[in-house]
């Protein structure tokens, strides 16, 4: 049995090492991660899962990026990760689902991935709907996934992801 929560403060170290434990040393190289430098997830999709023993079991997170000149609002997300001793016990596909009804409940439109198809299909995601969006290089286009949470949110998409710029009023 697990127990998904939103990811705290105190849990950002064990976060940490299941995510470099989970991915390749060098994954804060990847593209993706220019996107996240400075700005900070969405806390309130960042979601971990604990056992019956309270050890961390999974971690996904969301990062607000922007789309093209109109600056289209979007989540990217990743990294999501489960420890390697309980893969294959259906942790990612339920943290997964979790954490995407709870995007679409707070609101968000749509939600972009690098990723692989076959995996990430499953889950509503679709390599047509980011067909027009560029991805920071170096960047497999035919990874770069997207999923609408809301009818027609990618019609007229299209240009650059880039990082997430806090809008500031004008005075």
């Amino acid at each position: 049995m697990f127990r998904l929560t939103k990811e705290t403060p105190d849990d950002e170290y064990e976060v940490e090492y299941l995510f470099d434990l989970a991915f390749a040393p060098g994954r804060e190289a990847l593209s993706s991660y220019r996107l996240r430098e400075g700005v900070p997830p969405v806390g309130d999709l960042c979601t971990i899962a604990r056992d019956d023993y309270d050890v961390l079991a999974g971690a996904i997170r969301f990062w607000p990026v922007t789309v093209g000149d109109g600056g289209h609002a979007a989540l990217l997300l990743g990294p999501i990760a489960v420890h390697p001793t309980r893969q294959g016990e259906g942790l990612g596909g339920l943290i997964m689902t979790h954490s995407l009804e709870a995007a679409r409940h707070a609101g968000w439109d749509r939600v972009i991935l690098v990723g692989d198809a076959p995996y990430y299909s499953r889950f509503g995601f679709e390599r047509d709907l980011a067909t027009g969006i560029d991805f920071p290089p170096p960047t497999n286009p035919d990874r770069l996934l997207a999923q609408a949470l809301r009818p027609g949110a990618f019609e007229g998409v299209t240009g650059a992801v880039r990082k997430w710029q806090p809008k500031t009023s004008g005075g």
